[in-house]
């Protein structure tokens, strides 16, 4: 088995339950060690007035390969209605193989995720799960990551169990 990280977002339709549909789906590719809470951000980059995401990130433990799981995240990005038209638009469902153990690999999928350790809406989450998570080449860990890059604009909304649907996102409502 090897671990996977994998970053979720969704700022379309119905996000909270989006994210919920598609931590289920990816119990179906391994096993689901740990969700991270939940949080809110703005969008980065893209066209202008997209709604707010919301974000979180997830640790598998599965026996897919990185090129076959990266192919499974697309399938479930499509089940939930993802099109994609434009590069960073607003979107029903991201799903981003974030590491892969400590495989660096060009791609696909790129490994690890040639962004992840610059955008705090994936290091925030990342950090939940794993504070000393390190990136396989620099060795710097996602907490120290999260202190260079700065967590203004990110807000969490809910601790882990809003998975189950216990944990409300504080501001009681979702985007889009």
């Amino acid at each position: 088995m090897s671990s996977a990280f994998v970053a979720l977002g969704a700022n379309l339709g119905r996000p909270l339950e989006t994210l919920r549909w598609a931590v289920r789906e990816l119990a179906g590719l391994g096993t689901v060690r740990a969700v991270s809470g939940l949080y809110r951000t703005a969008p980065v980059g893209g066209p202008p007035n997209q709604p707010d995401y919301l974000n979180a990130a997830l640790w598998l433990d599965t026996s897919l390969a990185p090129e076959p799981l990266l192919h499974a995240l697309h399938e479930a990005e499509a089940q939930a209605g993802r099109q994609r038209r434009e590069r960073w638009e607003a979107r029903v469902l991201d799903l981003d193989l974030i590491l892969y153990d400590d495989l660096v690999m060009p791609g696909p999928p790129e490994l690890p995720h040639p962004r992840a350790w610059e955008r705090a809406f994936v290091l925030a989450p990342l950090s939940d799960l794993n504070p000393e998570l390190r990136h396989p080449q620099t060795g710097e860990s996602g907490r120290a990551a999260l202190l260079r890059v700065g967590s203004a604009g990110i807000q969490r909304e809910a601790p882990a169990d809003w998975v189950s649907g216990t944990g409300q996102p504080t501001a009681g409502r979702e985007s889009g």
